[in-house]
């Protein structure tokens, strides 16, 4: 069962994803217990992410699956934008973790925190084993998401990135209690990982609505007009073109759809001009990685053109 499930997922996404949510649900087990023995803010506020993280990775491991199913007459640009529902999803979750967070602290702040400070010590413990896990793993799902072009495991590494550095900061708080007695160290901690986990979710929820909104990719288009332009012309490479315009592309997930317009010259018959916008498409389609180019082939009209002469003849 499992295995049809994830028949069209590469294994080093799958394995990731689900390594994601085993060790999310693990360090927030982890993370309660060492609120439970201390009491603090901070160590709260950094186990109710956690709640976000194993939820986030529930939803990643679903996205990732459906993101690879392939096109069908219902979805024919493919199933790739869930990948920005997931990290919208995430981001969303983010945020009502940083405000229960906030009004946690707050309360603490107000009454003068709440430390059970005998157990400090095995909280601590506790905590930088969380750290630490938390650490290597968003790395390894960054690297794996940027190597494989999934938001998906993208955001979600950069989501226990983040929850990492929530520990450092609890740490920190728990340190100065331990060793100044200090306790509003604790809820102050607590709001700065609110503020800071607040701002991660309206990060990812910018970049998940400017990929649900075909927001053009700044990278993307350099690299497309330097294709396009690197065959214009008579100095330009094989198969040489007039011109082009008309320039649009999107993602679909980690799937890019391109389409734009090139003008050769008007003697050209159909045939010539069809293979010239294959040759073209197919580099734009290998420098993509994963993607669809589509070229309308157009004459050129322009009097006189460099590319077929004065006449419009090539």
């Amino acid at each position: 069962m499992a295995a049809r499930w994830f028949r069209n997922v590469p294994g080093e996404e799958s394995r990731a994803a689900l390594l994601a949510l085993t060790a999310g649900a693990a360090l927030m087990g982890v993370k309660f217990v060492a609120y439970f023995l201390t009491g603090s803010a901070v160590i709260f506020s950094d186990a109710v992410e956690s709640i976000v993280n194993v939820a986030a990775a529930g939803f990643a491991l679903y996205s990732i699956v459906l993101a690879h199913r392939p096109a069908d007459e219902s979805h024919p640009y493919g199933h790739g934008k869930v990948e920005f529902f997931s990290a919208g999803f995430e981001g969303g979750m983010i945020l009502l973790a940083a405000l229960v967070s906030a009004l946690k602290a707050g309360g603490d702040l107000l009454r003068g925190g709440d430390l059970r400070a005998h157990r400090l010590d095995l909280g601590l413990l506790l905590m930088t084993g969380a750290l630490l896990v938390n650490g290597g793993l968003g790395w390894y799902l960054v690297r794996t998401g940027r190597r494989r072009g999934s938001l998906t495991l993208t955001a979600d590494g950069q989501h226990l990135l983040t929850d990492a550095l929530t520990s450092a900061v609890a740490l920190v708080a728990l340190l100065l209690v331990r060793f100044t007695g200090w306790r509003y160290a604790d809820p102050l901690g607590a709001l700065a990982v609110s503020l800071y986990i607040g701002r991660t979710g309206v990060q990812l929820l910018r970049h998940a609505v400017a990929g649900l909104m075909d927001r053009q990719d700044a990278g993307d288009e350099a690299l497309l007009r330097r294709i396009l332009d690197s065959h214009l012309g008579p100095s330009g490479k094989e198969p040489q073109i007039c011109g082009y315009h008309k320039l649009r592309h999107r993602h679909s997930g980690r799937y890019h759809w391109v389409d734009f317009h090139i003008t050769v010259p008007s003697d050209w018959n159909i045939d010539r001009g069809h293979r010239v916008a294959s040759a073209i498409e197919y580099e734009i389609e290998l420098a993509l990685g994963e993607g669809n180019a589509t070229a309308h082939v157009e004459p050129c009209t322009e009097q006189p053109c460099a590319s077929c002469g004065a006449d419009g003849k090539s």
